[in-house]
């Protein structure tokens, strides 16, 4: 017999539906559909137009037989186009994946088909790159092409973006998920050995990490967001989405450039921007000339490495509001947040930036962040001083990795999402990274997997034994140091001839900034002792 609670307590349309980011935008063009939702450039677009646009895409797509859990890729900066994408694909029960435009074109052909694109949309910024990685994949997929910077170069094989808006009808229906825990957006990770890994996010994942953001982030219909974030970044945080359901506006920015983003803030009274740790030194390091002042407060989250005070101490003297953040593709972006307590400010100036430093709490939307074992996985004390594993678990951690069951298995264990970052825990719950257990390099916010460079290091003629570390780098965060021991018999080899090596069969930002040469420390088994490495490069 069922309990009362639950007998003729049925869910149903007026009391269910599927959580999805869409609703976001459906919201928006309803009741704030005149308010300004996108700019680029001169170009504005309010909710009630951008809504129309989508809504014409996911028809243009649907009359072409494109649908459920189809992929569109894309290849774009932060474009108007790109905010589309994350609410135009999902419409059609597809799944977007956003593409790195740092990466070769290799690995980008492999993205393409490890994902099966049934469609690419490429930024006309980008078609060269799109054009060698298409000439790398078995099937082509169906491209679009977007203007860029004064034309796309039309082919017949390319069908121009704004002639498909065309095709579609603003008034056709679409039917969004039937499930909010279908598959809504594929990430590729750049921070792994051999191909990359693809997380796959849910529309309710999407949904929950959105709300998340905007909550954590402060965001309300005053909010202007300055994309200084790639947006195929974790599919930018998930802030395409969190700024819409807060009803804001969000300023696009191809590049970040100090003296264009301190113009942007001052004209468009920029409140909220997100970025990698570089992103702050460019600002702190900017001549004079290029600092427009602003008389308002800048809430600016930062995830990576955390800056250091010098650059910390310079942005807030100019009204930036800095919040550490920490998380990962798997984790729909931020999972963690170090927000400043008011407390903080009878501490020292150094004390207070070493509490900025570290990498927080949970975010109200992540259902538990704990510090285990990394053996048996139990939480590890709150003492600020014992190490072991970050871990999390909710529905802002990802399904899991396409077409890679063993991978998922190792990284979603006995209820937990380990993400091999070491770490302590202090007395206050929040988490501080101590090291990177899978030796990942953050340069810049992009991930370089130490072992993908050694291995192109060692196909070198010249070179016996490769290991590649973090070394610390005033712009970057880091920047991976390799250190090599050379064949005894092999000709001399300098270091502009291994970075001009590495060039030819590594993306640009996972080149080594630094080549040390001579014999590499190592254990009685002949394993690199890497430590002893990072302690060279840090002192």
């Amino acid at each position: 017999m069922s309990h009362v609670f639950e007998s003729g307590l049925d869910a149903g349309p007026a009391n269910f539906a599927p959580l999805t980011p869409v609703s976001f935008l459906v919201r928006a063009a309803s009741g704030l559909g005149h308010r300004v939702a996108v700019i680029d450039g001169d170009r504005r677009i309010t909710y009630a137009a951008l809504y129309a646009r989508c809504r014409r895409f996911a028809s243009a797509m649907a009359r072409r037989g494109i649908g459920h859990l189809d992929t569109v890729a894309i290849l774009a900066s932060n474009t108007p186009e790109m905010i589309e994408a994350h609410f135009s694909v999902p419409m059609l029960g597809a799944v977007l994946n956003p593409l790195n435009t740092r990466l070769d074109p290799a690995t980008i052909a492999f993205s393409l088909s490890h994902g099966g694109a049934k469609v690419l949309i490429v930024d006309g910024e980008h078609a060269g790159l799109a054009a060698a990685s298409l000439a790398l994949v078995d099937r082509r997929p169906l491209v679009v092409g977007v203007s860029a910077s004064g034309s796309f170069d039309a082919t017949p094989d390319v069908l121009d973006y704004e002639a498909l808006l065309a095709e579609g009808d603003s008034e056709d229906a679409w039917a969004g998920p039937a499930d909010e825990w279908q598959s809504l957006c594929l990430l590729y990770t750049s921070g792994t050995t051999g191909d990359p890994k693809g997380a796959v996010y849910s529309h309710r994942g999407a949904y929950l990490q959105a709300l998340g953001n905007a909550l954590t982030f402060g965001l309300s219909q005053d909010s202007v967001y300055l994309w200084t974030l790639p947006m195929f970044h974790c599919s930018g945080w998930s802030y395409p989405w969190a700024v819409v359901a807060a009803g804001g506006t969000q300023v696009c920015l191809r590049k970040a450039d100090p003296a264009v983003i301190f113009g942007l803030i001052a004209e468009h009274r920029v409140t909220h921007l997100c970025g990698a740790p570089v992103l702050l030194s460019m600002m702190a390091q900017a001549p004079a000339s290029q600092r427009l002042p602003f008389s308002h407060t800048v809430r600016c989250a930062i995830g990576g490495a955390a800056p250091p005070s010098t650059v910390l101490r310079s942005v807030e003297a100019m009204g930036f509001a800095v919040a550490q953040l920490y998380g990962a593709t798997e984790t729909y972006g931020p999972g963690t947040v170090c927000l400043q307590q008011a407390e903080w400010a009878g501490l020292s100036e150094e004390e207070r930036y070493a509490r900025m430093a570290r990498q927080g709490i949970a975010l109200p939307t992540v259902a538990e962040l704990a510090v285990v074992d990394p053996g048996d996985l139990t939480p590890v004390p709150r003492d600020g001083r014992t190490v072991g594993e970050i871990a999390m678990r909710g529905n802002t951690v990802m399904k899991g990795y396409l077409k890679n069951p063993d991978a998922t298995a190792r990284t979603l264990r006995e209820g937990w999402y380990l993400s091999g970052d070491l770490a302590v825990w202090h007395p206050d719950g929040a988490i501080e990274i101590r090291d990177r257990a899978k030796d990942i390099i953050i340069s810049g916010g992009e991930n370089i997997s130490s072992l993908e460079v050694e291995e192109v290091l060692t196909r070198h003629p010249s070179v016996l034994f490769a290991a590649v570390v973090a070394k610390p780098d005033p712009t970057w965060g880091e920047s991976p140091c390799a250190f090599l021991e050379l064949k005894p018999d092999a000709p001399p080899v300098t270091a502009d001839e291994i970075v001009a090596f590495c060039r030819n069969h590594l993306a640009r930002f996972k080149i080594p900034k630094a080549v040390v040469f001579g014999p590499l420390p190592k254990t009685a088994t002949g394993k690199i002792q890497k430590f002893v490495l990072r302690s060279r490069v840090r002192v």
